[in-house]
């Protein structure tokens, strides 16, 4: 883990989330608030570990997964900037339930539970606020569930490549995924063999669905993969 010093943008600035802070509250955030910098695959927090801050996001990409039978790693969810993450543990004030690292070097803003507890214990909307985030982020997994256990591989490599595309856009050519993902991580996300994704991906390129140039991939038919996701 490296610390160095950089200009960032205050937190209420860059998720809408923290808008709900009085003026105060945010004098007291900036002054709590961590600048925190990560090294390309370094972790974050592990499963299991007990939970001390809640994380944001401020540039680079990280992965939360958990390990199974065998340490095959299942990629529970891939974040953009400006997500926060590790919050749920750290109100239960359980261990985290997955892990996180850094899928490229990354800088985080990070709070100390205690201090976040207490925001979201003062201040009533905040708490709606995060009632939604996670609201939403159960959404996400239920939905997930299903496309990972009912989907055939078709269906979930298909899923996979758009909610890259959801997450990181495209490059500037507006074809190219904005997102370097090892072959094995692809296939952690879509919950099949690393075999499998690299089949499959090369049946979509055969198609015209996809084109491959090593990691990069680029999406030339959109529309029929979200039909192959839509199917299952």
């Amino acid at each position: 883990m490296k610390e160095r010093e950089m200009h960032f943008a205050p937190m209420w600035d860059l998720n809408p989330l923290w808008n709900t802070l009085t003026e105060s509250e945010k004098q007291q955030l900036a002054s709590d608030v961590e600048l925190v910098h990560y090294s390309k695959n370094e972790i974050i927090h592990l499963d299991g570990e007990e939970s001390k801050y809640v994380w944001m996001l401020l540039e680079g990409k990280v992965r939360i997964y958990k390990e199974g039978i065998g340490q095959r790693q299942q990629i529970i969810r891939l974040l953009k900037p400006f997500d926060i993450f590790g919050y749920r543990a750290c109100i239960v004030n359980e261990a985290y339930n997955s892990s996180a690292n850094a899928i490229e070097p990354c800088a985080v803003y990070r709070l100390e539970r205690e201090k976040f507890n207490a925001l979201i214990q003062n201040n009533g909307a905040l708490c709606y606020q995060v009632m939604l985030m996670m609201a939403k982020d159960l959404a996400f997994s239920e939905i997930q569930t299903v496309n990972l256990t009912q989907k055939h591989i078709r269906g979930r490599l298909a899923e996979s490549l758009l909610l890259l595309l959801k997450n990181y856009g495209y490059e500037e050519d507006g074809k190219t995924l904005a997102m370097l993902l090892p072959r094995e991580d692809l296939a952690n996300m879509s919950n099949m063999t690393t075999s499998n994704a690299i089949r499959t991906l090369s049946q979509f390129a055969q198609e015209g669905l996809v084109s491959i140039d090593g990691r990069h991939i680029r999406i030339l038919e959109e529309h029929e993969l979200e039909k192959i996701s839509r199917l299952g």
